[in-house]
């Protein structure tokens, strides 16, 4: 059976807003190795290495405990039913929130640059905010295969 358009629009928005993270991430990382002191090896650490770690499990544990599962299952199929990624409108927030992310990371980067506080958190904490979105976009094709949300998802035969 086909998917309605507006779970197809859905659908997409997740996988979109994943992507967009993480190359908005990418080009952060990149800015860091240039602009961060300490060597590449600090760098790596602070803006590779901790961030994938909550990453993995920001992504892994919502997936793998149930109660998380649940709850981020709930949530997902009430952003459906309240139209996030079906317009224009939700799709606009959604960029600029991810934007206002990226230009808080610069942000810190920059104040790092002129002897402030190493922006190691922050960096971890987007991190984590991926693995998040991640975990979103599989539980979307999840919702796909249960029957009260097939059944309204789906398009009737004809």
């Amino acid at each position: 059976m086909a998917h309605t358009r507006a779970w197809r629009d859905f659908r997409r928005m997740q996988d979109i807003t994943v992507a967009a993270a993480v190359l908005i991430y990418t080009g952060a990382v990149l800015h860091a190795f240039q602009a961060l002191p300490g060597g590449p090896g600090l760098v790596a650490q602070r803006a590779l290495v901790w961030p994938g770690v909550f990453l993995i499990l920001s992504l892994a544990l919502p997936l793998w405990i149930a109660a998380l599962r649940r709850s981020l299952s709930r949530y997902v199929w009430m952003s459906f039913q309240a139209g996030f990624g079906q317009t224009v409108g939700s799709v606009v927030i959604a960029v600029g929130l991810l934007v206002g992310a990226a230009l808080f990371i610069y942000w810190q980067v920059a104040g790092a640059q002129t002897g402030g506080r190493y922006p190691a958190g922050v960096f971890s904490g987007y991190g984590a905010g991926i693995g998040i979105l991640a975990a979103q976009a599989v539980l979307v094709r999840r919702l796909e295969r249960e029957p009260q949300a097939r059944a309204v998802i789906e398009e009737p035969e004809r």
